[in-house]
């Protein structure tokens, strides 16, 4: 696992969206015990208290759940999850999608070249 960051926005910003899709793709199974605040925050080389605010985000999402004592687990509604997946994946395309067309191209020339790089 590596935690990539830029300077145009606050760390935990990227720290939610990094887990977030660790999460939805899989490389945190549902029900997987998630490694402490602390281990984290070392790992992401982040001030734990950075660490413990993007993982509250990520269970105001429900993407995670805190059990009493035991840690932190990835859900383990693999419906939630894909929904999510689902979700990440849409915005990404549109975004895709506004960027081409900014650099000109039609709706039709994306699909095109799209399929072009099968």
């Amino acid at each position: 696992m590596e935690f990539n960051f830029t300077n145009d926005r606050p760390i935990y910003i990227q720290l939610v969206e990094q887990l977030e899709l660790y999460i939805i793709s899989g490389q945190f199974s549902p029900g997987e015990k998630l490694p402490s605040v602390r281990d984290f925050a070392f790992l992401a080389k982040v001030n734990p208290n950075t660490m413990q605010k993007a993982l509250q985000e990520l269970e105001d999402k429900k993407l995670i759940i805190t059990q009493r004592t035991n840690g932190k687990f990835v859900t383990d509604d693999e419906k939630y999850l894909h929904k999510c997946q689902t979700n990440f994946a849409t915005k990404k395309v549109k975004k895709f999608f506004t960027e081409m067309q900014e650099l000109g191209f039609s709706r039709t020339e994306i699909i095109e070249y799209l399929q072009k790089l099968k």
